[in-house]
């Protein structure tokens, strides 16, 4: 039996489970299994991988994107670009185990964001690992964007005190990447000003439990359109289970 997985902490909001089983039963897959692993620490990821050898691809989460990378013997370029891993092959070498890292991240973003190109700046809320997936996406489809946290780490960001009516309205695409308003704390969302948004604007948020979060409802009353992260879920998952069965000419 193939065992599949996601590493993360905690990991009680996740769907993968079920739409991995849902795809195996639909296309008759009998030798392969999903878990759920729900290590407290990145450390763990080598004992895990010891107690389950049959494990051959493990799909990354919040908060290891980025502290699994040096745990890893390869990164595919494009995860090395982002700086952010989801997706790790796990092969068998006559050196031991290979782990190789890529990030599918990017295509359930480029997916999701399909049809909104034409948007000419946003703001990315978080600065996360996905965040790198969501800014690296948006290089590529030639949109400004500005990254906006509690913490700004660079001079270009800006915190969420800084956001005026003004900022909002030039930035008609916004991203929400941090954990705000994911089960079961659904009454939380980020602090920004939801009156300056309009029927120009698109509000794109990477949670998908619930399907509509308080982010995107505020938004919406707003006359915003909005998306939940449901697609991306779908997109990404499908590219992990390509690059898992060795089918990587159709990966990016």
């Amino acid at each position: 039996m193939r065992v599949f997985g996601l590493i993360g902490y905690p990991l009680s909001h996740s769907f993968s489970p079920g739409y991995f089983a849902q795809k195996f039963s639909k296309e008759g897959i009998n030798d392969a299994s999903y878990r759920l692993f729900p290590i407290e620490t990145i450390d763990k990821l080598n004992e895990l991988l010891a107690s389950e050898p049959n494990i051959i691809g493990l799909n990354v989460t919040i908060p290891y994107k980025q502290q699994v990378i040096p745990l890893l013997n390869e990164l595919d370029e494009t995860a090395l670009d982002i700086g952010a891993v989801n997706t790790i092959l796990v092969s068998k070498t006559s050196n031991g185990i290979n782990l190789k890292g890529y990030n599918t991240d990017v295509i359930g973003v480029r997916e999701s964001l399909r049809g909104q190109e034409h948007h000419k700046n946003a703001l990315i809320l978080g600065n996360g690992g996905a965040t790198k997936a969501v800014a690296y996406t948006l290089i590529q489809l030639g949109i400004n964007y500005t990254i906006v946290s509690r913490m700004p780490k660079e001079p270009t960001q800006l915190s969420y005190d800084q956001l005026s009516e003004k900022i909002i309205q030039k930035n008609t695409l916004i991203i929400n990447t941090t954990p705000l308003g994911m089960s079961p704390n659904i009454n939380d969302c980020p602090p920004i000003p939801y009156q300056a948004m309009g029927p120009n604007h698109f509000i794109f948020d990477l949670i998908y439990n619930p399907e509509e979060t308080l982010f995107m409802k505020k938004a919406h009353q707003n006359g915003a359109q909005t998306l939940n992260g449901k697609l991306m879920l779908f997109s990404q998952a499908e590219a992990s289970w390509q690059l898992w069965n060795k089918t990587e000419n159709n990966y990016l």
